[in-house]
This record gives structure tokens, C-alpha cells and sequence, in this order.
């Protein structure tokens, strides 16, 4: 299924209606062909009920406005020193760009407005160099973004503050985006950028969580190339903020604004603030989905299969692995006390998140779980994954006199001449 199908993405709008996302657009893709596509996606938040706020960068149409007019600017990225000429640059870029966005939402019929919520000042003398017209947030106007929010007018904001005396400056767009996601207490920033993922050592990053961010930042920041680090320094901000959720995508690929925000695995990187990953004991309401994510193991005689009725009478016996709150995985483990015996059944992991290490996560949970029941081994059977139970949980090929006197005679039955494994636990 496509995540952009409306089935794939009808279990998320309750988490994410009347919620802000602050979508951080750089001025290389405002002007790429797939622009209009990534409009197309916000149409599609907007009418989830999702307030959006765009924020855009210059950088690239700074660049190419100062070949133009042979000028030297003396900053391209807003977060060095801007003489007048480079403001000149920034003013007429930044403009531009507004002026096209707004362009394109009014193609999609969507309503949206330029603002001056960005009050800065600034940024003043550093190490003894005066950095001229470059500004430094003082603070985001929310009253003026939330009203306009509210009457479901996109805030475009441009990378340009203003002090009190009607001054202007010139700021870093992603520092903008981190300012105003803080301020709105927004749950996802969206970097759109003109990589595939975060980059840290020619190594792309998928999935991390700040706190592992971070440590790379202070002990191996020259691993990020300068676009990289930016991004990299500011998701971090922006989850110490109290955002979410942060993610980086391609603005390139076609529908991939929707595809990170839409589907568990997404197309980018995804920084987040918490452990967005948890495993838990399944509850009555989630047979359903659990009986879907085995289906097509049991049609390949991977798992043996499991009816309604069995599950429910065993279920506190079944837990779930979840990525934000959407199962991808699960595992059973039913207990023999009276033998100090364990069996782990029943596990699993979605075809999308293989090769990401959540079966070892559920091998270990189970483990842990059978260790703190006291049991002194874990049984486990199976016709197709024996190797991995072999090589990733360190069973070992048992027989069926390790069985306990019940499941013994199912095993038996079943005619499936399952492998038994085997560990021990003391």
C-alpha cells in the first residue's frame, strides 16, 4: 500500500489534527520543478485539519543573484556577517521567494499571508567583529501566527526579522524554523533539503534519537559536511525546544513530504526527542490489528495459525512493538511455572522493518521477561527461522522431550515437525 493511499493514513489524523507542523523549505527547492508537488502535500495537511507554517531560506537564490550582479557577498548561509550589499541580496531573494510560494498556495486554493512574527535585534559584536545586519531572534509574535492559524491562513515567514525601529535583518532560516516550532509548540519541523537523509560521515542516518544527536555534534562534528551540521545543530534545538518530532527529507522525491509524515518507516531522517519506540502487553482492542500483521506469515506457514477466539484467551500473554504508536512486530511468551519453563511464540516483524533489529528487541524482551518470572529456559519452535533464533537469540536445536507434557502432544498433532530450541536461562 502507498503511504499516500487514505487508508494508510487515516490512523494518524487523530494525532495529528489541529496540530502545528513548521515545514522548513530551502530556497534550492522552492524553485525545483517537484515545488509544486510538495504544495500539492501541504493541500493535502491542510485539509487533514493540520495547521501548517512555512518557513523558507535564500541561500541558494543569494548565491546565484551575486554571480548575477558580480557582487562578493559577504555571507551566504545568514549565520555570518551581512554587510548592506548582502542585505540588499537577501531582501530581494527572500521577496522573491515569498512572492512565489504565495503564488503556488493560491493555486491550490490554499489562504496564506507573509508576516513580520520574526522580532530580532542584533546580533551584534562578536570576538571583537561587529556582524553588521545579521540578527538574532528576539522573539516569535505567536499571537499573530496563532490567529492567523486559526483562521486557517498559512503563515509564509521569510528569513528576515525586524527590531522596533522598523529595521530589518537578516536571520538563518533553520534557526527561524527552530524559533518558531518552540513558539508554537509545534510536534513535527520538517526540514526540506536537497539530501535523502541527515549525512554523517558519508553515512546516511534514518533514525536517531537527540540525545545519541548530540554526542555526535560534541565529539564528532566534523563528520557533517556545513549544510549537514546546520541541520544537524538545529534538529537537536529543536527537540530541546520541545518539538517532537524532527525530520529531514529530499524535497526532491516526489510525494516524499507525505511519505515521512504518512508511514512508520519513512523516506528521510527522523530526529526525535523521546523514545519514540516501545514495546507493550496487548490489549483486547488490538486482536484486530494483530491478527493483520501475522496473515501473511501464517499464509507462508511461517507462523502457525491463530484464531481470534485462541489469542484472546491467552492475551496477556502477547505484546506489540510500536513505532509511534503503530504496531510493526509482536511476540507471545506463554509460561509453564510449574516446570520453570517459557515459550516464546508468535514472533514477528513487519516485511518493512526488517534488517532494523526489532527481533532481537522482542528475543530480548521476552528474555528479560521470563528472567524476572524466574524461569530457568525458553522453548521455541520453528519451521523457517530456526538460524535466526540460532544466531541472533543464541538458542541451541533441542528435541521434543524438552517440551512440556501439553505442548508436547500439540506439537505432535500439528504434523508442522517444527525445530525446537532451546536456552537456558540460570
Amino acid at each position: 500500500m502507498k503511504p499516500t493511499d487514505l487508508r494508510g493514513i487515516l490512523h494518524y489524523i487523530p494525532q495529528f489534527r489541529e496540530r502545528t507542523f513548521i515545514i522548513a523549505v530551502d530556497g534550492a527547492i522552492v524553485t525545483d520543478e517537484n515545488f509544486a508537488n510538495i504544495l500539492l502535500d501541504i493541500a493535502v495537511l491542510r485539509s487533514l485539519s493540520i495547521r501548517v507554517v512555512l518557513v523558507h531560506g535564500a541561500a541558494a537564490q543569494i548565491k546565484a543573484l551575486a554571480e548575477e550582479r558580480q557582487i562578493t557577498p559577504s555571507d551566504i548561509d545568514g549565520d555570518g556577517i551581512t554587510d548592506a550589499a548582502t542585505l540588499k541580496l537577501a531582501l530581494t531573494a527572500a521577496n522573491r521567494l515569498t512572492h512565489e510560494i504565495l503564488e503556488g498556495l493560491s493555486a491550490n486554493d490554499l489562504r496564506a499571508a507573509s508576516t513580520n512574527a520574526l522580532v530580532a535585534h542584533p546580533l551584534g559584536i562578536l570576538q571583537g567583529v561587529d556582524q553588521l545586519f545579521t540578527g538574532k531572534i528576539d522573539r516569535v509574535d505567536t499571537e499573530l501566527l496563532q490567529t492567523l492559524l486559526a483562521h486557517g491562513i498559512i503563515p509564509v515567514i521569510p528569513p528576515l526579522g525586524f527590531d522596533g525601529e522598523g529595521r530589518t535583518y537578516r536571520v538563518n532560516s533553520d534557526g527561524v524554523a527552530v524559533a518558531v516550532a518552540g513558539a508554537l509548540k509545534a510536534i513535527k519541523l520538517i526540514f526540506i533539503t536537497t539530501t535523502d537523509t541527515l549525512q554523517h560521515q558519508g553515512r546516511g542516518i534514518r533514525q536517531i534519537l537527540v540525545a545519541e544527536l548530540e554526542s555526535l555534534l560534541a565529539q564528532q562534528s566534523p563528520g557533517f559536511t556545513p549544510e549537514m551540521l546546520s541541520k544537524a545543530q538545529h534538529a537537536a534545538a529543536a527537540c530541546r525546544a520541545g518539538v517532537q518530532r524532527v525530520h529531514l527529507i529530499n524535497g526532491r522525491v516526489d510525494e516524499g513530504l507525505l511519505a515521512e509524515v504518512f508511514s512508520n518507516e519513512g523516506v528521510g531522517t527522523l530526529v526525535y526527542a523521546d523514545d519514540y519506540q516501545q514495546i507493550r502487553r496487548a490489549l483486547k482492542k488490538d486482536v484486530r490489528s494483530l491478527l493483520a500483521l501475522i496473515k501473511r506469515s501464517v499464509a507462508s506457514d511461517e507462523l502457525v495459525k491463530r484464531t481470534r477466539t485462541s489469542i484472546e484467551k491467552s492475551l496477556a500473554d502477547y505484546y506489540l512493538f510500536e513505532i509511534d504508536k503503530n504496531p510493526v512486530g509482536c511476540v507471545a511468551l506463554h509460561v509453564h511455572p510449574e516446570l520453570g519453563k517459557g515459550e516464546l511464540a508468535c514472533l514477528f516483524v513487519n516485511p518493512s522493518h526488517e534488517n532494523q533489529g526489532i527481533g532481537r528487541k522482542l528475543i530480548q524482551f521476552v528474555e528479560n521477561k521470563a528472567r524476572e518470572l524466574e524461569l530457568r529456559e525458553l522453548i521455541a519452535l520453528s519451521t523457517q527461522a530456526f538460524t535466526y533464533f540460532q544466531n541472533k537469540g543464541g538458542f541451541t536445536e533441542g528435541s521434543p522431550e524438552d517440551l512440556p507434557p501439553g505442548r508436547r502432544e500439540k506439537y505432535e498433532q500439528s504434523g508442522r515437525r517444527s525445530k525446537i530450541l532451546v536456552k537456558k536461562l540460570r
